[in-house]
């Protein structure tokens, strides 16, 4: 679309229901704040910029806000006076001249650009104003969309209306489009002459209605406009999200034996012919290539597991772990900035830091790399069809080379070479009959306490 167009998020809301410390746009949806997934919906619009009007947490908004390659511009609302109001707030931007100006909210984190783009349509096509509504089969409470030949003729509040306008089952959403060139002009003639004193966007229906202007509606999904005042809404909103984006990935190609139990975030790419298994929690930055497995009671984060990869179960990845085609990190095991190689393993009760670990290598239970020396962290280098025996300690730095074993209950604190043998224990020692002279003497102290009890 070839037309310019500025969006308007209103996020300037005391959020008092949500009951926070912190503005309500920026309570996190798939672990991205509300705001963010709004600017990522209006910048698939083909926008020119966004003026972002804010209120409370005012910079932590706008910073939140920010996402690569859109402009964003901020607007102080010092005054709570209605959604009128507030869109004129940003009247330097609307005044700029855009063909389109598209008015949403950043508290309506499950919009898409679909409805929108439809919005923007209408506009092109002639109106000056285009509702965006929603069916549902639980109006009350919303606003309902009129519509006479092709036309939407008024917003009609529920206290306002008839028996048979009460009946109708298109809502308003709150998100409208407006033509740019006639924008202020319509924007200043809302009054407030109401019980509350405020200025209301959807008076813009009839004032453009009575200046000979056309006015449309076009229709979105219920779940799209579903607003969050509070947590309650908060978690009803992620399941929404989450939802949709298990349905989605599903149908591209991804296995999910309970996706209810499998929770995303929003920049989580799982490949075609990856399974996921139950109770799987995906944090920010997890990539998934295609035919990995993940097994149950995994958290994963600001990883990558590529293809053919097992994880799991009881397996975390944190950020930086890279696990190569083959690798398998297993039950009860934590990497954190780890490089597993082609084909190694990390069975048990693992813990991997800061560490590269070679091709074919084999890391065997209760392995530690002491990566943190209380003040900084060192690297461990594992090369590669190496063998680590279990309960060994790795002290960082170390380098362990190509073909080595290190023995069972090791604590390696200097480099090993390729195809050595490492030990790093204390020498058993044999105490023949020692064993039954401290079980009696532990057991005549039992008994003595017993005495005295």
């Amino acid at each position: 679309m070839e037309r310019t167009c500025l969006a308007v998020i209103l996020a300037a809301g005391d959020s008092t229901r949500m009951k926070s410390s912190k503005s309500k746009v920026l309570h996190a949806v798939a672990n991205r704040p509300m705001i963010a997934h709004v600017v990522d919906a209006v910048a698939k619009t083909a926008i020119s910029s966004v003026a972002l009007v804010v209120g409370r947490d005012a910079e932590a908004v706008a910073k939140a806000a920010t996402i690569g390659g859109v402009e964003i511009e901020t607007f102080l609302q010092k005054e709570r006076l209605g959604t009128g109001h507030a869109v004129l707030a940003a009247r330097d931007a609307i005044a700029r001249g855009y063909d389109d100006i598209i008015v949403t909210y950043g508290d309506v984190p499950l919009q898409t650009e679909g409805p929108l783009k439809a919005a923007r349509q209408g506009l092109a096509e002639g109106s000056d104003i285009v509702v965006i509504g929603f069916h549902t089969d639980k109006p009350t409470g919303y606003g309902r969309l009129l519509v006479k030949d092709g036309e939407l003729i008024a917003i009609r509040e529920e206290k306002d209306a008839t028996d048979a306008e009460r009946a109708v089952t298109w809502c308003n959403s709150g998100l409208m489009a407006i033509n740019g060139r006639k924008a202020l002009d319509l924007l200043s003639r809302i009054g407030n002459s109401n019980a509350k004193g405020e200025y209301y966007l959807t008076d813009l229906v009839e004032i453009a209605r009575s200046l000979g202007g056309r006015v449309t509606a076009v229709d979105a999904p219920e779940i799209e406009m579903t607003g969050c005042n509070n947590r309650a809404e908060l978690a009803y909103v992620e399941r929404l999200w989450q939802e949709r984006r298990r349905h989605e990935l599903m149908i591209s190609g991804v296995s999910m034996i309970a996706p209810e139990t499998v929770f995303l975030s929003h920049d989580t790419v799982i490949g075609q012919d990856a399974l996921i298994e139950p109770n799987v929690v995906f944090g920010p930055g997890a990539v998934i290539d295609s035919g990995a497995i993940i097994h149950a009671f995994s958290h994963i984060e600001g990883a990558h597991v590529a293809a053919g990869a097992t994880v799991g179960p009881f397996a975390r990845l944190r950020p930086g772990a890279d696990l190569a085609e083959g690798s398998k990190v297993g039950n009860f095991c934590e990497v954190k900035n780890g490089k597993i190689g082609e084909g190694a393993k990390v069975n048990h009760l693992t813990y991997i830091g800061d560490t590269t670990v070679g091709a074919g290598t084999n890391i065997g239970a209760g392995t530690i790399t002491c990566n943190y020396d209380g003040v900084n962290k060192h690297q461990t280098v594992i090369g590669e069809n190496t063998f680590i025996g279990s309960n060994s300690s790795l002290v960082a730095p170390v380098s362990i080379g190509d073909n080595a074993y290190v023995a069972s209950g090791s604590v390696i604190t200097a480099d090993v070479p390729a195809d050595a043998l490492a030990f790093g224990r204390a020498r058993q020692e044999l105490k023949p009959g020692r064993a039954t002279v401290l079980r009696e003497r532990a057991l005549a102290i039992k008994a003595a306490k017993k005495a005295k009890g």
